[in-house]
């Protein structure tokens, strides 16, 4: 009886997160969307697209980490719904505006406002789901970007062929105000709310669980793990942004590729990237099912490892075998690829770009989703949405620096040599986290019995 509670519920919120951070995520590109027909109507000159476009960036780092520390302050409901809320107004707002100035303001403002999604998304499924299941859901979740940014170009093609890029933006608001309603009362904080047992959360064996609940914030702050994962996540989600950003010009620029492969190189590596989240939630949630969560050491390390480790052979192949006349050498791979090429149209070389690209995808993906995973549950309770802001934020750090330092380096020396910074730097990553792997990861208080 209780079991067909938690599912009907489970469901029905999942579902409502899911429909609410596709929403979240499609309205946060919806200027991209439509920014050639702004610029048709509205003089917009690069500076001025930058400057839009920036102030939403930096707005939702800063509001992603406060996030974080008021979902385990407040309502995760009222936090998600009420983000929901304003990102739509503002949707609304900025489509009867027409000077720069107003787009800029409006844009920092949904960015403020894009920071309030993931953090409570990330405390409800804790609260609601089993640690065996916490990663297969937090993966399929994370899977609404992936849905937003694939569709969202086509609907709102689809829809400016009937209406203006205005319209466009108001009647996206509208569904994004409409929806934070919806969100607002299907969607429950724990299963307390509804008359249900609280899920216990923690090591398999553990009675005390309530001692990590009361956990001060200097006591998260104090748990090495806790900059272990943070180190971690600057790492790959820093290089990830490397490969994201500017692998397409270092086919084209230096080994000589068409533009056609370096957009299919991007596309595939997004493919690999939603397979890679995937996989990563569900194959580390078994791992968690067969031996639980303890204090020491946590079972979804050896996927992580294992995939941070494809990262770097990945980047590797990626640098030195590919070059301006792969077509002509006789490659290993060149003699593995000839029957699929020869099946689908394409060259040996095309589709062994194409094959980094999706695997590079696959293992980078999966640790991103794994470390706000393990973030999430290694902490107390009361400071779980805390924890995921802080290595959040370091992963934004990650991220600013394959921005300017990496291209700085591209620029004084070459993109390959960027990418062999990038290589040596995820490889030392991952041999520090396999040499750390088996330090207390449970964070906060330590009882005194653990000693």
């Amino acid at each position: 009886m209780a079991a067909g509670g938690y599912g009907r519920y489970r469901a029905v919120i999942f579902a409502a997160m899911f429909v609410g951070y596709t929403l979240y995520y499609f309205n946060r590109k919806t200027f991209s969307f439509v920014m050639p027909a702004v610029m048709a109507e509205v003089p917009l000159g690069k500076d001025e697209l930058g400057l839009i476009t920036s102030s939403q960036s930096a707005a939702y780092a800063i509001s992603k980490f406060v996030s974080g520390v008021l979902s385990d302050q407040m309502s995760a409901r009222w936090l998600f719904s009420s983000g929901l809320l304003m990102v739509g107004l503002v949707n609304v707002v900025f489509s009867w505006s027409s000077t720069v100035t107003a787009f800029a303001g409006l844009w920092f403002l949904n960015g403020l406002a894009q920071g309030l999604g993931w953090p409570p998304c990330g405390k409800i499924l804790r609260k609601w789901f089993e640690p065996s299941q916490f990663g297969t859901w937090w993966a399929v979740l994370s899977t609404s970007m992936n849905l937003a940014g694939g569709l969202g170009p086509i609907v709102a093609a689809l829809v400016s062929l009937n209406y203006d890029w205005r319209m466009t933006l108001s009647f996206s608001g509208f569904i994004c105000v409409v929806v934070s309603f919806v969100c607002l009362v299907l969607i429950k904080n724990e299963p307390s709310d509804v008359g249900l047992p609280n899920i216990e959360q923690g090591a398999k064996k553990g009675k005390k669980g309530s001692s990590s609940d009361n956990s001060t914030l200097t006591e998260l702050l104090l748990s090495p793990y806790l900059w272990v994962l943070s180190t971690g996540y600057l790492v790959v989600f820093g290089v990830k942004t490397c490969c994201t950003d500017w692998g397409q010009l270092f086919l084209i620029q230096e080994r000589g590729q068409s533009m056609l492969v370096g957009s299919s190189y991007m596309s595939a590596l997004e493919i690999g990237g939603l397979v890679g989240s995937i996989a990563a939630g569900y194959l580390s949630d078994r791992a968690v099912a067969r031996v639980g969560l303890s204090s020491y050491g946590n079972p979804r390390h050896a996927l992580l490892l294992s995939m941070m480790a494809g990262m770097c052979v990945s980047m590797f192949l990626f640098r030195v075998t590919v070059t301006g006349d792969s077509p002509k050498e006789n490659h290993f791979w060149t003699v593995a690829l000839q029957p699929l090429a020869d099946l689908t149209g394409l060259k040996e070389h095309e589709l062994w770009i194409l094959t980094l690209g999706a695997v590079f995808g696959f293992s980078s993906y999966g640790p991103i989703a794994l470390f706000g995973v393990i973030a999430n549950e290694s902490a107390p309770a009361n400071l779980c949405g805390t924890s995921h802001a802080i290595v959040a934020l370091m992963a934004n750090v990650g991220g600013f620096l394959a921005g300017l330092p990496f291209s700085t380096i591209a620029k004084h020396y070459s993109w390959a040599t960027a990418f062999w910074v990038a290589e040596i730097t995820c490889t030392g990553s991952t041999v520090a986290f396999f040499l750390l792997r088996n330090i207390r990861t449970k964070m906060g208080r330590i009882p005194r019995k653990a000693d």
